[in-house]
């Protein structure tokens, strides 16, 4: 579960409402036919305005991956360093059948894996995998093109709908009272579709990029994991390699951490 998304959402939508409550105004916001109306012209228009770039298909398949945001993300790089590690080892001492017998953390690199075990040649192997990462780098990418549509969208609409309800205000000007109630009116769909856009729309799609470079990244360490242990690499080397794609910091903080474990055993 992905605290952070969470409790952003909570609190971005929480310091809004609060702001709205003070104001003494929740009717105004939530409670007229022309809030209600105001809400639904901006979200709906956003979906149209969105839809109309893309195909139903991959529309709707973008919407769907919202869930992933929720999910714990990608797997930890040390992790799986040294899984790929542990599979090196096991392969140098009992040979590439082994691997059968073990259950791997994902499936891109259990696919690299059973290629191994097939005896792939290393160009071939190495070909697919990078066309299957292709794959998933774009599905990925293209499903956040589409909420950061969204995000660009919601604003566009929320202006529309401000423009024509000021039109329609100036009009009307016989009556100098009703001008203060229009013009917030018109307004509404501006706020509506900033809110909409900085609260759910470009996080959501700030989060997906940040999810598929974490992807990426374990991508890269599982192509490369495979083909030492194809290559039938020393495991300690192959460590040593994949470290590399490790933040500095992070990586010493692991050494530090397995260091401290062996003096404890």
């Amino acid at each position: 579960m992905d605290i952070a998304t969470i409790i952003g959402w909570l609190l971005s939508i929480g310091m809004v409402g609060a702001l709205i409550w003070q104001q003494d105004q929740m009717t105004m916001f939530f409670g007229t036919d022309t809030a209600i109306i105001s809400i639904v012209f901006v979200f709906g228009g956003t979906l149209a305005g969105t839809m109309m770039r893309y195909s139903m298909g991959h529309f709707i398949s973008s919407l769907g991956v919202v869930a992933r945001i929720f999910g714990s993300g990608a797997q930890n790089p040390q992790q799986l360093i040294d899984e790929i590690v542990d599979m090196a080892d096991v392969a140098r001492r009992s040979g590439f059948l082994e691997l059968e017998k073990r259950k791997i953390s994902n499936d891109f690199l259990a696919d690299g894996i059973r290629q191994v075990i097939d005896g792939s040649k290393p160009e071939v192997l190495k070909q697919t995998m990078l066309s299957n990462m292709k794959g998933i780098v774009d599905r990925n990418s293209a499903s956040e093109k589409v909420w950061r549509s969204m995000g660009d969208t919601s604003p566009a609409f929320g202006m529309i709908g401000t423009v024509i309800g000021l039109v329609a205000m100036m009009a009307n000007m016989d009556d100098p009272k009703a001008i203060g109630p229009a013009m917030a009116a018109a307004l509404l769909t501006t706020l509506w579709g900033s809110v909409l856009a900085n609260v759910f729309f470009l996080p959501v799609a700030d989060k997906l990029k940040f999810r598929s470079n974490d992807s990426k990244l374990s991508l890269l360490i599982s192509i490369d994991g495979v083909m030492a242990i194809q290559g039938g690499q020393n495991p300690r080397v192959i460590a040593s390699v994949l470290a590399a794609y490790l933040d500095p910091t992070k990586a010493s903080k692991n050494d530090d951490s397995r260091k401290g474990d062996k003096e404890a055993a």
